[in-house]
């Protein structure tokens, strides 16, 4: 496997099949795979016990890591307590399903609400969205059996700043996704600056035809470079740099794209 100064990741969902195909298919090409797990009444993904034993047994023989995006409908912002308690619950229930994975970050998004857009928030809205998280955060550790450094708050289309505090006191990791700030347009510099220390995780991606979650191909050369940069000064462990996408041509001009950067 190519050395970068990182550790390469991507997506459970590269060829057209189940996780189990993709983590084989995956094996030796990527130190990581992020497991994209979805659960409602009309599909769910989840693992079974005999398909976490064989994720086991191929991380061991390959010397791979899962990094496990909680639930996309969880909405730990929510102004109801009982939403807020059903969306703990779920992620509890993830956190216990890949409990022998070895794991390398748990991906949580913060949100308020399906199509609730936080940057229409008011001040008072943004401190009482911090507080609601607050409270779902202490209900998410509480007896989870994981450590909160473990747990990584993904940036989205609102400022970061506004769940930062959060972050801080609970003392939560970061999933830094550099497409999210290329495709929003944040300043990617400004947040590897104040949060790539924090950072267990990065979501890289490309944008095109007005989508994002495409080839690193098309992603800014510029951001690219700045963030490899980054990486190769960072202090620690080597982060996982996920290619978060979702088709094996994507993932083939993406692997073509790191090549300058191998050593």
């Amino acid at each position: 496997m190519k050395k970068y100064p990182f550790r390469l990741g991507t997506s459970s969902y590269i060829i057209p099949d189940d996780i189990l195909p993709n983590v084989h298919y995956l094996a030796g090409k990527v130190q990581d795979i992020e497991l994209v797990l979805f659960e409602s009444d009309e599909f769910s993904n989840l693992p079974t016990p005999e398909v976490i034993a064989e994720l086991v047994a191929l991380a061991a023989e390959h010397d791979l890591t899962y990094s496990v995006h909680l639930p996309l409908d969880v909405y730990l912002g929510n102004d109801d307590p009982g939403e807020r308690e059903r969306s703990v619950g779920k992620c509890h229930r993830i956190i216990e399903l890949t409990r022998e994975l070895p794991k390398s970050a748990f991906v949580m998004h913060f949100e308020a609400g399906k199509g609730v857009d936080i940057n229409e928030f008011s001040d008072e809205e943004r401190l009482r969205f911090a507080g609601n998280l607050a409270d779902s955060a202490k209900m998410l550790l509480d007896g989870c059996g994981e450590s909160a450094s473990m747990f990584c708050a993904e940036n989205l289309n609102y400022p970061f700043e506004i769940v930062w505090p959060v972050v801080e006191e609970f003392d939560f990791s970061v999933t830094l996704d550099v497409g999210h700030l290329e495709f929003y347009g944040f300043p990617t510099a400004d947040y590897l600056r104040r949060y790539l220390s924090r950072a267990r995780v990065l979501h890289m991606h490309g944008t095109t035809e007005g989508r994002d979650h495409n080839s690193l191909a098309y992603m800014n050369p510029k951001a690219l470079d700045l963030v490899v940069e980054a990486l190769r000064k960072a202090d620690g462990e080597p982060k996982v740099f996920t290619l978060e996408i979702f088709s094996e041509a994507d993932f083939l001009s993406s692997v073509e794209t790191l090549e300058r950067f191998s050593s």
